[in-house]
């Protein structure tokens, strides 16, 4: 089936979620809190330094046996005009590709956000952090592919409303030490990113922008297609920059996937009912929220970790689960808040401790999930899913409450 308008355009941000829980203090937003307005006033000068150097804020390393390798690529999508770029333009996106990778030594390791879009990001929510202090990732820049002669298998990754493609960073590189190619998307108009050409995008372009969750599904199918590119030994890249040795050729566009968080979650479900290339999808925490309303069922694997929209407390959240005729799982980490599926979860106590937060504030901005849980949370389910459905590796993670999670309630 297909479903092509969604509601919400805007959706839950992070900051939507940190104005309301957080406004009594000073807060340091280095996950996607962007917005119109926030109320929470911001401090004076930069964070203070330790021994008298900057302190950086660090994510964590990912558990897999192979080092991470990325690569970002320039795309335009031909089938899509944009009337708000003008005349003759196209849909313009920034998608970056992680993989496993070999000899990364001499390859420098990537920033969790591009320096101009994370200087846009702290000017837009009017923080004078110093980007020095943002975290790196774990992937090294052109690095490159660690072939063993079978084919990685794919998925792609949509962020959340005012988001960036680096919001999930730690499940993002968690799956590409596993073995798997993960392509994440800047989807345009709603996100901080940078191409380039030195341009720096940022939320906006008005009530007419393609913001909405089907907006979203339409950049993932893309994806797809630039995934099957790659696979066919074609670059996509409009810029025709030359690529990490061994990329070409070593996707499988038989074993594609996706995921996504909040809006970012409901546009999975869409390109998955819409796109069988899609193996299997995954939601984090999605609202669901379609239009017009399913009129179809998906028989294939889709999974939901949910938080804030439950099927219990969200008719749209349960009405998707009515419409799953495949293999389906539906998990909840008791204590988990809309935002603790992603970065946030790593990042928050640190700035907390910087800033003196309270209790009361850190708690509001991550639930009251433990943080380090919730990062093996991260780590862990996804990667369990995707091995059991793109790959063919049956696990037990899957099958009901394990005691190595107590957090975790499996719902029927």
């Amino acid at each position: 089936m297909t479903t092509t308008q969604f509601t919400g355009r805007a959706g839950l941000t992070r900051r939507h979620m940190l104005g309301a829980t957080l406004a009594a203090g000073a807060v340091v937003p280095l996950v996607a809190v962007a917005g119109p307005a926030w109320a929470a006033p911001a401090p004076t000068a930069p964070l203070p330094p330790t021994d008298g150097a900057p302190v950086r804020l660090a994510l964590p390393e990912p558990t897999g046996p192979h080092p991470v390798g990325q690569v970002r690529l320039h795309l335009a999508d031909r089938s899509r005009p944009d009337a708000i770029a003008g005349p003759g333009r196209f849909r313009e996106l920034m998608a970056t590709v992680w993989y496993p990778a070999r000899d990364v030594e001499r390859y420098p390791v990537a920033p969790w956000m591009p320096a101009g879009a994370l200087k846009a990001f702290l000017d837009d929510v009017g923080v004078p952090l110093d980007p020095a202090l943002a975290p790196l990732t774990s992937g090294h820049v052109g690095a490159p592919v660690r072939r063993t002669g079978r084919r990685l298998p794919v998925v792609v990754y949509s962020h959340g409303a005012h988001s960036h493609q680096g919001d999930h960073t730690i499940m993002v590189q968690e799956l590409a030490s596993h073995g798997y190619a993960v392509i994440t998307v800047a989807h345009a108009y709603d996100s901080f990113t940078e191409f380039p050409d030195g341009r720096i995008a940022t939320p906006g372009g008005g009530p007419d922008a393609p913001t909405y969750p089907g907006d979203f599904a339409a950049d993932l199918r893309f994806l797809l297609d630039c995934a099957e590119q790659l696979a066919a030994g074609c670059n996509p890249d409009v810029d025709g920059r030359e690529l990490p040795k061994g990329l070409l050729g070593s996707l499988d566009p038989q074993r594609m996937g996706a995921f996504g968080w909040s809006k970012g979650g409901t546009a999975t479900a869409c390109a998955t009912l819409a796109d069988p290339r899609i193996r299997a999808g995954l939601s984090l925490d999605g609202p669901m929220q379609m239009r017009p309303a399913l009129s179809g069922d998906l028989d294939r694997p889709f999974m939901m970790m949910t938080a804030a929209f439950t099927r219990a407390t969200d008719p749209t959240a349960e009405q998707f689960w009515q419409h799953l005729r495949g293999w389906r799982l539906d998990i909840q980490a008791q204590g988990a808040v809309h935002g603790s599926y992603g970065d946030g979860q790593a990042l928050y106590p640190q700035v907390a401790k910087l800033l003196g937060w309270s209790p009361q504030q850190l708690q509001g901005a991550i639930g009251t999930l433990d943080p380090a849980e919730a990062v093996r949370i991260q780590q862990a389910y996804p990667l369990a899913f995707f091995d059991e459905r793109l790959r063919h590796r049956r696990g037990h993670l899957l099958d009901g409450p394990s005691p190595a999670f107590p957090d975790v309630t499996f719902l029927s």
